[in-house]
Order: structure tokens, then C-alpha cells, then sequence
């Protein structure tokens, strides 16, 4: 009796439901109207929830009214909305199916903030979890989208999953449900209903326990992913190297010590976002300078090591002028600070103290670029930009973040690295400026 395995799987296992502010996304349709039900009988609290996407005309009218008169009867509080489906879709180049999905999942998260409703359930059952099984296996997939839909995800359960369609259909005829049919349900245009209507039955019919074996399959799949993320999570301590501005080094010579470090870094990398994975693979034996983005992040080859960043916000190129009277910059590296001094002190990357006197106003901070030279402290001789770099071993990243205080067309300071030799104090100095980079 479903009643009573569905009582025992929530003592079981979602037993934190029986306490909780509880909303259920009900379309009036026979699963939900069966988790509506099982939820009554158990006498556990609950709320709902019900869109109308306005797509099926009457049809879709016919179904918010049939709720109303469920909820009237039964005592529940309701939440209904309208939404323009079409429009959205349209506005936001979305299908039909994946606009109403957000309409919906972004009207139930804001429902849950403004009431503080704890968890928001929804009616997949096992044979949701069969055809969405299929429609990831027919697109290619990884070994996530073989696991099936989860149980819970942030604040969405589903606790009809482990239940087959068959199961709920009867006991809503034994305990004479009323539900609404969706007509667009019977059309065999989407991948879903297709293999709802069409195959699904087919495998069932040659394997009679086909869901059952399927349910088991996928547990072992979900053991499997859960072991190989342990893996990872081992694998990122051993390989990932952190460092300033949350830039990751991953060593090219351990990773290739590994066996198979193609796949290892498919699994180290896919929760970055990045898909194309030949470009990334070949990485391992391109030239320095190769790189690969998704939408968020950048993978770069750089030596001996792969570096990943998130992506840098815009910055401009633009020079920031500086005018004698000014004792304070903000630039995207930080505050730039100018105080006199009497004597050269706390000599650190981050300060420079030079002769006020040879410095010609306004300054200029700005962007290195190709052919940029300066002489370094300390040294003899003029010294490319490039080549310095080259010589400190700077990365890539490092070197896009690197900004240059000029005075006129000459280099003052290199900031945060290396300061001019031209503007060092001297004997002769009258005036010395110490400037301070927060």
C-alpha cells in the first residue's frame, strides 16, 4: 500500500518534514494531487502552490480553479500566480518548457523567502527519473546526468522519487481522486512524452522489472560519483596550488605523473564550467600562453603549470593622471598613497621613496605595454619590461595586473615590484616623497 511505504520512507528518511514550514508545487495533475493527499492523510501541514503559465486557455484556467476548490475543501492555504509564459520565452530565447521551468522555480524560491517556508516538494516519481535518465543519456552526458534527478537540491524534495508511476495512479483510483489531465501531455512533439508514451512501455514490456532494476542502477551510480568526488577532493589537495588573487597553479608534472590525467582533469575542472575539453587536453603539451575560458574562469598554460582564475572583471586601459596636490589615487591594484618624508624608512614592494624634484607633474599611472623599458634600482642600465618579467617569472595573470607609475614618458615605478634608478634619493635630495600602494 503506498500510503504506508510512503509513511515509512519519510520516517525514514525526510523525517525533519513532519517539523518543518512545508509548500508543494501542485499543477493539479495526478502526481501532485497525490502527494497533496498522502501529506493530508498523514496529517502533516503543508501549503501550495500552483502556476497558471496561461498556455492552454480554458484548459489552464479550468486547472487554477480546481485547485481553489481542492484547497476550500481540504483547508490548505493556497499561493497561485499568472504568468505571460510565452513572452518570457520569447524575451529571453528560451523553449516553452525551460521558461515555464524558471517562471516557476524562481516564483517558489521567492514564495519560500517571503513566508519562510522551509522546504518546497515537488511530485518526481521514479518514472520522472527514468525519462529524464534517457533524455541526458540521448544528449551525451557525464556520469551526473546518470544519476537521475536528486531527492533533495538546496530546498527542494522530492519524496515521491522512489515511487512508480503505476504505484500512484493506483492509489488514487482506490481512494477516488479527482485530478486534471494536461492535454499537451498526449503530444508526442516533445523528447519527454516521446519517450513517456513510446519507448518506456516498449522496455517495460520486453523487461517486466525494468524500473525496478533501473532505481537499483542508478543507486549504484549515485555511490560511484560520490566515491570519485572523494577522489577529486583528494586529487585538488595533492595538485592545487593557491596563491594571491585566488589564482590556482596546478603542477603539469604531477598531473602527468597520474594515471590518466586527461580524465583526472576533466573531474578536477568541470565544476568550473569549462566544456571544451579537447582544447583543455591539449593543453598538457601545448606552447605557454594557450588559453581556454568558460564562462566564468580562464585556464592558462604557463611553464611548468596550468594557472585558473576566475574571470578579472573589466578593467579599463585608461591612464589615471595625478596632479602635485593630490595625496591620494585609487587604481584597480589598490590606493595609491603620497606623504613627504624625512627619511627613507620601511623599505618594502609596496613603498618606493623618491626625489620629489625629478618628478614631473602631473603623473601618470597606466597599463604596460610592448617596448616599455625602465632602469631598476640598484642596477646599471636600462632593462625591457618584458624582460624583467621574464627574469622575476612572472605568470601571465601577473603580468595583466601589473600598473606603471610614470612621470612624463619615463618610469617611476613598477608598481609593487621594482622602482627606477633615475628617481632614487641622493646626496642632493631636498625633497623626498614616500608613495604607498594599500
Amino acid at each position: 500500500m503506498l500510503l504506508q511505504k510512503f509513511k515509512d520512507h519519510i520516517i525514514t528518511n525526510f523525517p525533519f518534514l513532519t517539523r518543518s514550514k512545508l509548500l508543494i508545487a501542485c499543477s493539479g495533475g495526478l502526481d501532485s494531487i497525490v502527494l497533496v493527499m498522502l501529506l493530508h492523510k498523514l496529517e502533516i501541514d503543508f501549503s501550495v502552490a500552483h502556476c497558471n503559465f496561461k498556455l492552454r486557455g480554458k484548459e489552464s484556467d479550468e486547472d487554477e480553479e480546481f485547485i481553489l476548490k481542492l484547497a476550500e475543501k481540504f483547508q490548505f492555504p493556497v499561493f497561485r500566480i499568472d504568468f505571460d509564459t510565452k513572452k518570457y520565452a520569447k524575451e529571453h530565447k528560451l523553449s516553452i518548457q525551460m521558461a515555464a521551468r524558471d517562471l516557476r522555480y524562481d516564483w517558489f524560491k521567492k514564495l519560500a523567502t517571503e513566508h519562510s517556508f522551509d522546504y518546497i516538494l515537488t511530485a518526481h516519481h521514479a518514472d520522472d527519473n527514468l525519462e529524464t535518465f534517457l533524455i541526458n543519456l540521448s544528449r551525451g552526458t557525464g556520469l551526473e546526468g546518470l544519476t537521475g534527478i536528486p531527492e533533495i537540491n538546496e530546498i527542494f524534495i522530492r519524496p515521491l522519487l522512489p515511487f512508480s508511476r503505476t504505484e500512484i495512479l493506483k492509489f488514487a483510483k482506490d481512494n477516488e481522486l479527482d485530478w486534471r489531465e494536461d492535454s499537451s501531455n498526449s503530444s508526442v512533439k516533445y523528447l519527454r512524452n516521446n519517450l513517456r508514451h513510446k519507448v518506456i512501455p516498449d522496455l517495460k514490456s520486453v523487461t517486466p522489472q525494468f524500473l525496478s532494476n533501473f532505481n537499483t542502477t542508478v543507486e549504484y551510480l549515485k555511490q560511484s560519483n560520490e566515491f570519485i568526488k572523494g577522489q577529486v577532493l583528494y586529487l585538488k589537495k595533492e595538485l592545487f596550488e593557491k596563491s594571491d588573487n585566488e589564482l590556482i597553479k596546478i603542477s603539469i608534472d604531477k598531473l602527468q605523473k597520474i594515471k590518466n590525467p586527461k580524465t583526472s582533469l576533466y573531474f578536477l575542472l568541470k565544476d568550473y564550467g569549462f566544456k571544451a575539453w579537447t582544447d583543455i587536453e591539449q593543453m598538457l603539451t601545448a606552447q605557454s600562453g594557450k588559453q581556454v575560458f568558460s564562462e566564468t574562469h580562464r585556464l592558462v598554460k604557463d611553464r611548468e603549470y596550468l594557472l585558473l582564475s576566475t574571470l578579472p572583471e573589466e578593467v579599463s586601459d585608461r591612464e589615471y593622471s595625478i596632479p602635485e596636490e593630490e595625496s591620494m589615487l585609487m587604481i584597480p591594484s589598490g590606493t595609491l598613497k603620497f606623504k613627504k618624508a624625512e627619511e627613507i624608512s620601511d623599505v618594502n614592494l609596496n613603498i618606493v621613496f623618491v626625489d620629489k624634484e625629478k618628478l614631473k607633474y602631473p603623473l601618470i599611472v597606466r597599463k604596460w605595454q610592448e617596448g616599455d623599458y625602465f632602469y631598476p634600482l640598484g642596477m646599471k642600465g636600462k632593462k625591457k619590461l618584458s624582460k624583467y618579467f621574464k627574469d622575476e617569472k612572472l605568470s601571465i595573470l601577473a603580468k595583466e595586473r601589473v600598473w606603471l607609475l610614470c612621470s612624463d614618458k619615463e618610469i617611476v615605478w613598477i608598481i609593487n615590484y621594482r622602482a627606477d634608478n633615475r628617481f632614487k634619493i641622493s646626496p642632493q635630495t631636498k625633497q623626498i616623497l614616500k608613495i604607498t600602494l594599500i
